[in-house]
């Protein structure tokens, strides 16, 4: 029996707008679309930068209401204070954000996106 040998990872993130979704991550956060099922009320899709490919799926308002939780992603970046410049640059950051160093030394600084899933962005120290 062979070992299954694991290759990437494509975290799907529920959103209740595929389409604004897309535009956050392309104009916003510097991603590419990758795909999405169809042009006019996408229902899934995905996005990708560099190595990461994230793919977004929608669902409706009940979902969200009955407990729908959004999901927090960490992705690990070689020069975390260049992608923080970006972002800045951009205006797209939290009032008082910051890179800083953590306890459990790592250099990061974290976003929500449009359906508050949250992304943060690290180095290891």
């Amino acid at each position: 029996m062979s070992k299954a040998i694991l290759k990437q990872i494509h975290p799907v993130l529920p959103v209740r707008d595929v389409s604004k979704s897309i535009s956050y991550y392309v104009d916003n956060l510097g991603f590419n679309l990758s795909f999405r099922d169809v042009e006019k009320k996408t229902q899934y899709a995905g996005v990708i930068r560099d190595n990461i490919e994230l793919h977004l799926q929608w669902h409706n308002e009940n979902d969200w209401v009955e407990g729908m939780e959004s999901l927090l992603l960490k992705i690990y970046v070689d020069k975390v204070d260049t992608l923080f410049q970006e972002f800045d640059t951009k205006g797209i950051l939290p009032y008082n954000n910051t890179v800083k160093d953590t306890a459990w030394k790592t250099r990061e600084f974290g976003i929500y996106d449009t359906d508050k899933n949250g992304l943060i962005f690290y180095k290891n120290l």
